[in-house]
């Protein structure tokens, strides 16, 4: 196990706070535009926009949930609600019976497609523009580094939080 470095509780609590709201303002302002723009939720897009990456545009549900960082119950209800509208389709694996797999359709692919320009554009006045490229791979590596550790199951050696 790491050890953390010394710094000041006080300075630790203030910056905690500050990333919070202002991933919390982001998320928000991001979600309402692109839904009063494009009619497509940020976490749906969130969800479209992974299965697009992927090979084959589908995924197993584990690793979509995995990757949205939600609750795999969260995603399951996320992924009706993007059945229901003809984006998102679920099967099981042929190759294993027992993982199920969403897979993007061509209404999800163009749902992201009409969507994307929206979403980038308020990404970049909200944050992307007011952010050296320095900065940028900055946030990425620290975001990479978050979301995977977050999202790494606990083992017996790691302290609960």
């Amino acid at each position: 196990m790491t050890t953390a470095p010394a710094r000041s509780e006080h300075s630790a609590q203030r910056t905690m706070r500050a990333f919070l709201s202002a991933a919390r303002l982001l998320s928000e302002q991001l979600g309402q535009e692109l839904r009063r723009e494009s009619d497509v939720s940020q976490i749906h897009y969130e969800v479209l926009a992974w299965l697009a990456d992927a090979p084959g545009h589908q995924l197993p549900m584990s690793e979509l949930a995995r990757r949205t960082g939600v609750s795999t119950s969260r995603l399951s209800h996320l992924v009706d609600r993007l059945e229901q509208q003809e984006r998102v389709e679920r099967h099981t694996d042929p190759g294993d019976r027992r993982v199920h797999l969403a897979r993007l359709t061509p209404s999800g692919e163009r749902a992201l497609e009409d969507a994307a320009p929206w979403h980038a554009a308020c990404a970049r006045t909200r944050l992307l523009d007011h952010l050296t490229d320095d900065e940028l791979r900055q946030l990425h590596d620290i975001s990479e580094q978050l979301r995977q550790r977050l999202t790494t199951p606990r083992g017996p050696d790691r302290e609960a939080m």
